[in-house]
């Protein structure tokens, strides 16, 4: 299976990994942008594949360089159980650790990063989120076991933050505007509560100009304050205009898929402006596989792409070297999340 799944990877014991692990929809190799320090997935959803066995994705995910994956996980949708998902999670990193193990005897072995010092294998460095999206907001606020099964869930180990939640007011979304600010409300509260850091979801109306989920977001986090533990806008895909107001509150700003699309000029202008200390990677998987490989179920080890992208970006508009993004990134991350 290992195997079958990696078949255009071949070790380079001389320098680092030059074959891809991916192939596009046409069945052509793709080549994973050599990584210039550990890479880091802030937000994958191990909870949500279609297709793809997620102790793979994680295993695919070490093989290109990827230390650190944080996961996000709603105990309105999909942890029901909350045992049963802390033995799946165990489980999963388990085989993952088993695929790394079977890869290493063929030969096939994560990158090494000269320079960096105690890196964690990805397989002790997978980590989780906790919160209710938005559009289960109204089951939140009216059925008691959610917000108990989001205390257990909080006081796991391995449970970094709270996240994802925030406001929704995109095409998909069916809940009215104030059922969505309590929810926030309610969630921000948990993140003061337990010192912990928080993602945030927010997707504005495509027509409505009253419904305005980046302003009713900001206005909320003043009036409640900003957890000190961190804040994080989740997979912005925004610009520069509706970002800064909450880089100068001090959020952070993680950058998925969505920034390597031709059309997304402007959320590549939002990262090479966006403070250098403030910067986050992601890949929200299954969602949003960044060029060259959209169309196909995105997964952590995808993240290399994006990364590549915004270093690119920063380095030709003068905001910085590449190394200094990617340093950058993976130091975020972890200070972010308190994880060293």
């Amino acid at each position: 299976m290992f195997q079958r799944q990696t078949k255009v990877v071949r070790h380079v014991t001389d320098g680092p990994w030059t074959q891809p692990l991916f192939e596009t929809r046409k069945h052509k190799p793709v080549e994973v942008p050599v990584a210039l320090a550990p890479l880091a997935d802030t937000h994958g959803h191990l909870t949500s594949f279609r297709g793809t066995d997620p102790a793979m994705a994680v295993a695919r995910a070490a093989l290109v360089g990827v230390r650190l994956l944080v996961v996000p996980v709603d105990p309105a949708d999909d942890v029901p159980d909350v045992p049963a998902f802390l033995s799946w999670f165990h489980e999963t990193m388990d085989r993952a650790a088993s695929l790394l193990a079977s890869a290493a005897q063929a030969g096939v072995r994560s990158p090494e990063f000269a320079g960096w010092q105690n890196l964690p294998e990805l397989t002790h460095n997978v980590h989780f989120v906790a919160g209710v999206h938005p559009y289960g907001a109204q089951k939140y606020l009216e059925d008691p076991s959610v917000a108990e099964r989001l205390e257990l869930l909080l006081r796991d180990e391995r449970c970094v933050g709270v996240g994802e939640f925030g406001l929704d007011f995109g095409p998909w979304n069916e809940l009215e505007p104030d059922v969505q600010i309590e929810a926030f409300r309610r969630q921000l509260r948990v993140a003061h509560e337990h010192d912990l850091p928080v993602e945030l979801h927010i997707r504005d109306a495509e027509d409505d100009e009253e419904a305005r989920a980046h302003e009713e977001a900001l206005r909320v986090l003043r009036e409640e304050g900003v957890p000190e533990a961190g804040c994080d806008l989740h997979c912005f895909t925004s610009d520069v205009r509706v970002m800064t107001p909450f880089t100068k509150l001090g959020c952070h700003v993680a950058f998925g898929g969505a920034a390597t699309f031709a059309r997304s000029a402007d959320i590549r202008e939002a990262a090479e402006v966006c403070p250098q200390g403030l910067l986050l990677s992601e890949t929200d998987c299954p969602y949003m596989a960044p060029v060259p490989l959209r169309g196909l179920e995105c997964e952590p080890a995808m993240v290399a792409f994006t990364v590549a992208c915004v270093a690119d970006a920063r380095e030709k508009a003068g905001a910085a070297s590449r190394e200094q993004t990617y340093t950058a990134l993976w130091k975020n991350a972890n200070s972010f999340f308190r994880l060293g």
